[in-house]
């Protein structure tokens, strides 16, 4: 039983690569989106909660590289699968979904929302109509807010970096490609995704202009490896905070490096773990059992992400910053009448 809620979790990890690449949204000083138009809003939307998940054939997509919540724009429909109130407050406000503040449920009710897109628009205008349908729908009212924080910088070490300057500039991602077998592609706030399932188990994330990564389950060690070829150090601190970075705290760049770079590092379990339940994803060891315990399934622990980051030249520390949130004043659970 333990094997299979370690092949859950790695099936998971896998699927949950294209949000580690992510880079911050909004780092200190700058500001949320603005608010919607009132012409910005879709023709027609079909709210509906999601149903219950089938663990069956959420584990089979997971495998193949497939999430279980997804967005895609295709002409004048947008599609909203599976998705939490918080992932869509932040996709509306293109912020990323640890800076929306507000009740521990926002991470777990989900919905399936399909919509069109008025005459003249377009997948730019998307996150603006996602605003005002939460306001109807949901009777959403938020506020920004720059709160004073304590947050995990991303320093270098005192013996210096130990990063390798990427060989390769990275290329945009031609949308209009065929894909191959064990190829798919993901809409983000921050553009597309290509996700290649590989031969040897692994997962590449070809995030275009931004680089790309690859992720590899190591069944000895417990640990995910992630190499990236090419990185920025924005992406990495966003990639760390989706980990939790150890803490559970913002992971902000603080290194002043403004390179792209190659990076290699080796995660465990215990930490990824950790980072999706804060996500608001539970991993269940059995139907009905309860949820995944990492420390059952990784009791040595692993290397820290802390460790890890040391062969890198990097560190982290605890930090005073001015963070920016999005608070939710009000939120109603249910959607009104499509």
């Amino acid at each position: 039983m333990r094997d299979r809620s370690v092949a859950i979790l790695v099936a998971v990890l896998m699927a949950a690569g294209a949000s580690f690449a992510q880079t911050a949204a909004a780092t200190p000083g700058s500001s949320t989106a603005p608010t919607a138009s009132a012409s910005l809003v879709f023709d027609v939307a079909s709210v509906r909660p999601s149903a219950p998940s089938d663990m069956r054939k959420m584990m089979e997509d997971l495998q193949a590289g497939k999430r279980p919540e997804s967005l895609h724009v295709d002409g004048a429909r947008a599609t909203f699968t599976y998705m939490s109130l918080k992932e869509l407050i932040a996709y509306a406000f293109k912020v990323r979904s640890y800076q929306v503040s507000g009740p521990d449920w926002l991470s777990t009710d989900r919905f399936d929302i399909l919509a069109n897109l008025p005459e003249g628009a377009s997948k730019d205008d998307v996150p603006a109509m996602m605003q005002a349908l939460l306001a109807e729908r949901f009777k959403l009212v938020e506020h920004p807010a720059t709160m004073e924080q304590t947050v995990l910088g991303l320093l270098v070490a005192k013996s210096g970096p130990k990063l390798k300057e990427a060989t390769e500039k990275p290329v945009a991602i031609d949308e209009s490609a065929p894909l191959k077998p064990g190829e798919s592609r993901q809409d983000t706030i921050d553009g597309p995704i290509h996700l290649i399932k590989n031969a040897d188990g692994s997962t590449t994330y070809n995030l275009g202009v931004r680089g790309s990564f690859t992720l590899k389950f190591n069944s000895e060690s417990r640990s995910m490896h992630m190499e990236a070829n090419s990185i920025t150090m924005k992406g990495f601190a966003g990639m760390l905070t989706t980990l939790g970075g150890g803490e559970g705290r913002q992971v902000v760049d603080m290194t002043e490096l403004t390179g792209t770079y190659q990076a290699a590092v080796d995660f465990s379990l215990m930490d990824l773990a950790t980072s999706l339940h804060d996500s608001g994803i539970d991993l269940p060891t059995r139907p009905g059992s309860g949820s995944y315990s990492a420390e059952a399934s990784d009791p040595e622990g692993a290397a820290t992400v802390s460790a890890a980051l040391a062969k890198l030249g990097l560190r982290l520390e605890k930090r005073k910053a001015a963070v920016e949130r999005l608070v939710v004043d009000r939120i109603e659970k249910n959607a009104t009448e499509n």
